[in-house]
């Protein structure tokens, strides 16, 4: 079933997909005029849908994309999740794997599913663009094969928008909070009630058939409590693999990750019970010195098989308060990989290289003959181990691919420059400046990486969700505090960690993640909370090619832009 969590950037309802797979898509970006909190604007969606179209598919399925930009602007899209082995050409982010598709122009991108199973996305990787150009992609189990649970009888979705981010870019200033969080693209009726009542999403479910919700959070900059009332949630994947299913109350999730659920209609319907309780989403704000969007976006799930009621839907109680960050950290500690023969796990036990990689919002001075907004009259920056990203304006991966000098450095620190108490809450604002740069990290083929991201209280502490492209990685560990590497990996889950492409790193503190680099190509590593990426807290791998033709990357294709 399909729901999607967002803010007020006026999103036009989804028409209905097709759930069979198919093999080719064709996107056309266009510009699409909708209405929300009673304001009308124009955005860009694809085919006219927001959230846009579904991609459907089956593990192990070759899936291509013809992207037709009939906008006003430079785009390029990403396939979130999925590794593309070899083939970095169609990863999509904007000056790091590829040039962006010009206004008139098209490009083919080619999605290799190789071991991705479950709920995944895909989304505008340019400038803020994924704030209304995003979508799902559905990944059923290889043909043959069946799910490692009971069948639902239907299907539901969830993702995640927020307010564009231009202001901010120009003043150095920090972004404005959005006007309301949306489930599938429709505040819901506790948010200006006059405008939104009418259009708020509404999902049918029947006594005893079991739902499937995939959920993604899409957003540009909150993390997200979600409950349904009168409900609990068997949480069984997450970022397109299985999980040991767990229930719960309540689900957060960062921007990035997505999560499957099975949900049970269970509620009695002879009349003694409601017949509609309230699906609700709420930010969840580790920052509590920065403005935050405070509102709850509520859907409904309604029964069909029992009389209405007359009242009010129930409101799901247990939807934990926006600062909660006990219950956060209650619920990701439940997440442990599923360890089948049919789904096996393989944690690497050896590390080749291992990187601290401390994680900070940071200033840069304001430039001459401006006035800007950011602390102290400078300029808002962010970085990794004190580098903050810039964009090139030839792509990385072409640069690397045709050995041309000059567009980045080889050389992104596997440590911080000097080593403090990363998370003194008392660090002085005026030793917040970092230092800008195209510095990348290069590994050989094969190499275990751990890398342990390390929050910081510079500018305040608050967690973060890191994205790394091209791979997923296995989340052994976390914890609060600076990362102690005497002792914090005796903690390690090294047995059955979850196996994530996005990692929400807790406020004040760390989390350890290890991959092998066996995907030879560019791979962007970024925050997933928009405003830092632009700020340059990101970074990229390049990862040699192997000795052998296949652990080599694939040839550039003649039609790149």
């Amino acid at each position: 079933m399909v729901l999607t969590f967002g803010v007020a950037a006026s999103p036009a309802q989804a028409a209905a997909d097709s759930s069979a797979p198919s093999n080719h898509y064709d996107f056309y970006i266009t510009e699409t005029n909708v209405t929300r909190l009673c304001h009308e604007k124009t955005i860009l969606s694809v085919n006219g849908q927001f959230p846009g179209p579904t991609i459907y598919a089956h593990k192990e399925d070759v899936v291509t994309v013809n992207v037709y930009n009939l906008g006003y602007k430079n785009i390029t899209l990403h396939w979130h999740g999925i590794d593309q082995p070899r083939n970095p050409w169609s990863d999509g982010p904007e000056f790091i794997t590829m040039c962006p598709i010009q206004p008139g122009a098209n490009f083919t991108y080619q999605i290799i599913i190789t071991e991705e199973e479950g709920t995944l996305w895909w989304h505008a990787h340019s400038d803020f663009d994924r704030a209304t150009v995003h979508g799902t992609i559905v990944i059923y189990p290889k043909r043959g094969t069946v799910y490692p649970y009971t069948k639902p009888h239907k299907e539901w979705w969830n993702a995640d928008v927020e307010q564009l981010l231009e202001e901010s870019q120009r003043t150095g200033g920090d972004v404005p909070i959005s006007n309301a969080t949306t489930i599938n693209g429709q505040p819901g009726d506790l948010i200006n009630p006059s405008c939104s009542k009418n259009g708020t999403f509404r999902m049918l479910v029947e006594h005893g058939k079991t739902c499937l919700l995939r959920v993604i959070n899409a957003g540009l900059t909150n993390e997200m409590f979600f409950a349904i009332a009168g409900h609990r949630l068997t949480v069984v994947g997450t970022d397109g693999r299985y999980l040991k299913p767990f229930t719960t109350d309540y689900i957060m999730i960062s921007p990035g990750q997505t999560f499957n659920m099975l949900l049970e209609p269970n509620r009695p319907t002879n009349g003694s019970s409601n017949s509609h309780y309230y699906i609700a989403a709420r930010p969840f704000v580790t920052n509590f010195n920065l403005a935050a969007d405070n509102t709850t976006a509520t859907g409904i799930l309604e029964y069909v098989d029992m009389p209405p009621s007359a009242g009010p839907p129930d409101f799901p109680n247990q939807l934990p308060a926006s600062h909660d960050i006990a219950a956060a950290t209650m619920y990701t500690g439940q997440l442990r990989s599923l360890v089948t023969k049919e789904h096996p796990v393989d944690v690497p036990t050896h590390v080749d290289e291992n990187m601290l990689v401390t994680i900070a919002v940071n200033t840069v001075p304001c430039g001459a003959n401006e006035t800007c907004d950011g602390p102290q009259g400078n300029r808002l920056a962010a970085s990794l181990n004190n580098v903050s990203f810039v964009s090139p304006v030839v792509d990385i991966l072409d640069a690397y691919y045709y050995s041309i000098q000059g567009v980045y450095e080889p050389d992104f620190p596997n440590k911080p420059p000097i080593m403090f108490n990363f998370t003194d809450p008392n660090f002085p604002v005026n030793q917040s400046f970092t230092k800008r740069g195209t510095k990348v990290k290069v590994v050989e083929y094969g190499a275990v990486i751990e890398v342990v991201f390390q929050d910081t209280s510079i500018l305040g502490a608050e967690a973060h969700p890191m994205h790394l492209h091209g791979f997923s990685f296995y989340v052994v560990g976390r914890g609060f505090g600076n990362f102690d590497k005497s002792k914090d990996p005796a903690s390690y889950n090294l047995v059955d960690p979850p196996y994530q492409n996005t990692v929400s790193v807790p406020k004040a503190g760390w989390a350890a993640i290890r991959f092998r680099a066996a995907n030879p190509g560019v791979w962007y590593m970024h925050c997933h909370f928009d405003r830092h990426t632009v700020w340059g807290m990101d970074t990229v791998f390049i990862v040699k090619n192997g000795k052998t033709p296949n652990t080599q990357m694939l040839p550039r294709p003649p039609n790149m832009p």
